[in-house]
């Protein structure tokens, strides 16, 4: 069982940063391929961005060039920079561990951009 725990949403304006942080309890994290997803209102879930155990790394082509996941297995955490934010940004952000088969999600942060 993997327990997650997301933090550092918030409001910012567009154009600013935020950076979420999941960190994820046991010790199998760095096997786990970890990924970002938000849901805006009336919308689906969808990817932001994954990154495998091996540190490669995909995004949604609504967020290349101004998000970044990364992971640091020792404080099992997956990080989630978020620059030059926009107003359709806006979305509660989850953190996902595991596989399509196995997977866990965290509680999820709310992120607002307002223009």
């Amino acid at each position: 069982q993997v327990q997650l725990v997301e933090s550092g949403g918030g409001l910012v304006q567009a154009g600013g940063s935020l950076r979420l942080s999941c960190v994820a309890s046991g010790s199998i994290f760095r096997l786990l391929p970890m990924g970002w997803y938000r849901q805006a209102p009336g919308k689906q879930r969808e990817l932001v961005a994954s990154i495998s155990s091996g540190g490669s790394t995909n995004y949604a082509d609504s967020v290349k060039g101004r998000f970044t996941i990364s992971r640091t297995n020792a404080r099992s955490t997956v990080y989630l920079q978020m620059n030059s934010l926009k107003p359709e940004d806006t979305a509660v952000y989850y953190c996902k561990a595991g596989s399509d088969s196995e997977n866990y999600w965290g509680q999820g942060t709310q992120v607002t951009v307002s223009s």
